[in-house]
C-alpha cells in the first residue's frame, strides 16, 4: 500500500469523521465541500470529537494537535489532483454521486483510487461513469465514523483485486476491520437494520405500541444499544427512506418507506439533526 495524500468530498457528518479518522492515523487529509459553513461546522466537530477522545484516554496525549495539522479543509477540488485516493461523502442521492465521479474522474490522476461511502447505491453504476472502473470501489463507514470499527468493502463489477487489497489493508492501518461485500443494493449492513426500522415505524403507524416501547423491546429484548427508532433519528430519517428507495427498487417492494417515515420526512422532521423525528430533541 503507498497510500498518504487523502481526499475527503463532503464535510457532513460522514466526511468529517472519516477525514478525522485518517488524520489521527497519520494521512495527510484534504477535507473538502464548496459549502464554507460546512467545512467550519465540520472542524468544530472534529475538534469537539477529538476533545473527548483525549478526555477518555482513548487517544494520546499530542494526537489532537497532530491530527489537525495533518487535516486541511477546501472549498476547491484543486487538491483532488494530488491524492492517491478519494473517498466520496456527498448525500445519499445517485444523481449528486455520479456527477462527483464524472468530475473526479476528470481531476485526479489515472492512478487514484475513486471510493465511495455509499450506503445503498451500486458501485458498479458509480464505477461505470468514470474511465476507470477498475478503481472504484464502496468504503461504507459507518456513523460514528471515529468510534465504529466496522468498513463495508464493496466491489463493483469492475473493481480489480488489487484496488479491493490495497482499500481492505488501508482500513487496517486506521483501526477497522474491513469486510467484504457484493454490490447487491443495500449490501449487509443496511439490507438487515433497514427493514427493522421500517418495520418499527409500520408498528408505530399501526398504534402496536409507542415509539418509547417499541425501543424498549428492541433493548430489553433483544440486547440493542439503542432502539430502532432512536437509530433512525440518528442515521436521519431522509437517509433511511433514501436507503429504502434504493433497495425498493433493486429488490422489491417488500423495502418500501412506511407512508409515517415519509411524511416525517415530508414534514422537515429528520430526527436529531433537526431537533425531531420520532423523537423531539
Amino acid at each position: 500500500m503507498n497510500i498518504r495524500n487523502i481526499f475527503v468530498l463532503g464535510a457532513g457528518t460522514m466526511g468529517s469523521g472519516i477525514a478525522q479518522v485518517f488524520a489521527q492515523f497519520g494521512f495527510k487529509v484534504v477535507l473538502h465541500d464548496r459549502d464554507a459553513a460546512a467545512l467550519e461546522r465540520a472542524l468544530a466537530s472534529i475538534d469537539r470529537s477529538l476533545d473527548k477522545l483525549s478526555e477518555s484516554g482513548k487517544i494520546a496525549a499530542g494526537v489532537r494537535e497532530a491530527t489537525l495539522v495533518r487535516l486541511t479543509t477546501a472549498g476547491d477540488m484543486a487538491a483532488a489532483t494530488t491524492a492517491d485516493i478519494v473517498i466520496e461523502a456527498v448525500p445519499e442521492d445517485q444523481t449528486l454521486k455520479l456527477e462527483a465521479f464524472r468530475e473526479l474522474d476528470r481531476m485526479t490522476s489515472p492512478h487514484t483510487i475513486l471510493a465511495t461511502n455509499t450506503s445503498s447505491i451500486s458501485i458498479t453504476k458509480i464505477g461505470a461513469v468514470t474511465k476507470r472502473p477498475e478503481k472504484v470501489i464502496g468504503m461504507h463507514f459507518m456513523n460514528p465514523v471515529p468510534l465504529m470499527t466496522l468498513i463495508e468493502v464493496i466491489r463493483g463489477q469492475a473493481s480489480n483485486d488489487q484496488t479491493t487489497k490495497t482499500v481492505m489493508e488501508l482500513a487496517r492501518s486506521v483501526g477497522k476491520t474491513p469486510i467484504e461485500a457484493r454490490d447487491f443494493p443495500g449490501f449487509v449492513a443496511n439490507r438487515v437494520l433497514m427493514p427493522m426500522i421500517n418495520e418499527a415505524a409500520f408498528a408505530l403507524q399501526e398504534g402496536v405500541a409507542s415509539a418509547e416501547d417499541i425501543d424498549q423491546v428492541m433493548k430489553l429484548g433483544m440486547n440493542h444499544p439503542m432502539g430502532p427508532l432512536a437509530l433512525a433519528d440518528f442515521i436521519g430519517l431522509d437517509v433511511c427512506v433514501a436507503i429504502l428507495e434504493v433497495m425498493q427498487s433493486g429488490l422489491g417492494d417488500k423495502y418500501r418507506p412506511c407512508p409515517l417515515m415519509r411524511r416525517l420526512v415530508d414534514a422537515g422532521w429528520l430526527g436529531r439533526k433537526t431537533g425531531r423525528g420520532f423523537y423531539s430533541y
